[in-house]
């Protein structure tokens, strides 16, 4: 079986995960529900809760306290793209190759759906404790959740691109390795973190988790800036070129397009070397990890 393969039926898998926790499409405040749903239902590379889960599994976890965290961090992850389209922001009328959700459903849904899949997302998330109450990792878990999507983390990065862009203010370099730290990196090591917790790995492993997830973060990102230059809309399912027409500093910006191609490679062969200091069964993390870097979408 090839590794295309593999991802799909991961992929697969992650979408039926999804599909039993997202909320049924009735009551007075259906609307919200649907625009929740087609938020999700657009579909993505699922990649935070395969990491999550692949990270779980590698340290011996067995339970099923895994899938609401799955779930939680993909609607977070869903949150956030929704909210990056509106057009306070990015203003961007296409996701994955279909209409953004503010688009269809009008600004307002947009915002709400947003706030909704974040508050849903710990709503989730808290239900591990009816399928494994006396796991004591859970309640680390919504902690590192929160952490990591918040001010300290995914917003945080969020804020000062958002402001860096809006206020016309000049990107250091030390700027934006900030703002993709935070904005890309965080939710990344908070999948691979909460897998290593659940699985109650030792503490060692943990920080091993977060370190490698920080690394592939990095690379993730700058593949995104290659992408927005080299893509196709029919590979990436939404306008390319949108960075440097908007005269937004990226990754290229300051090393080139070769520079970035090989930092991003030699991010990945670090992140990749450290996956041993995990143990287990770790083969096919690190062909995802290449997977990754090598994408076109």
């Amino acid at each position: 079986m090839n590794f295309e393969n593999e991802i799909r039926m991961r992929t697969d898998h992650v979408n039926a995960v999804l599909e039993d926790y997202l909320p049924q499409e009735k009551g007075l405040q259906q609307t919200i529900l649907k625009a929740m749903n087609y938020s999700i239902r657009i579909g993505g590379k699922r990649l935070r809760p395969i990491l999550m889960e692949e990270t779980y599994k590698a340290l011996g976890g067995t339970s099923e306290v895994i899938r609401p965290f799955m779930a939680a961090i993909e609607m977070i992850h869903t949150y956030s793209l929704v909210h990056d389209d509106l057009p306070a922001i990015d203003n961007d009328e296409y996701r994955r190759g279909h209409r953004t959700t503010h688009v269809v459903y009008g600004e307002a849904m947009g915002i709400l759906a947003g706030d909704a899949l974040l508050t849903y997302a710990f709503e989730t998330a808290a239900s591990a404790y009816q399928i494994c109450p006396g796991n004591q990792g859970i309640g680390r878990a919504v902690g590192i959740l929160a952490s990591k999507a918040g001010i300290y983390g995914m917003i945080g990065g969020q804020v000062v691109d958002v402001e860096s862009e809006k206020q016309d203010q000049t990107v250091t370099r030390e700027k934006l390795d900030f703002i993709y730290r935070l904005k890309t990196g965080a939710l990344m090591e908070s999948s691979m973190m909460i897998g290593a917790v659940l699985a109650g790995a030792p503490e060692e492993k943990v920080a091993a988790a977060e370190a490698i997830a920080a690394k592939l973060g990095l690379a993730f990102q700058i593949q995104d800036d290659i992408l927005d230059e080299t893509s196709t809309f029919e590979e990436l399912g939404k306008p390319i070129g949108s960075d440097r027409r908007n005269h937004k500093a990226t990754y290229i910006t300051y090393e080139g397009l070769d520079k970035s191609r090989a930092d991003a490679e030699q991010l990945l062969r670090d992140a990749t070397e450290e996956l041993d200091r995990l143990g287990g069964d770790t083969a096919f993390l690190k062909e995802l990890f290449r997977y990754l870097i090598n994408r076109r979408s």
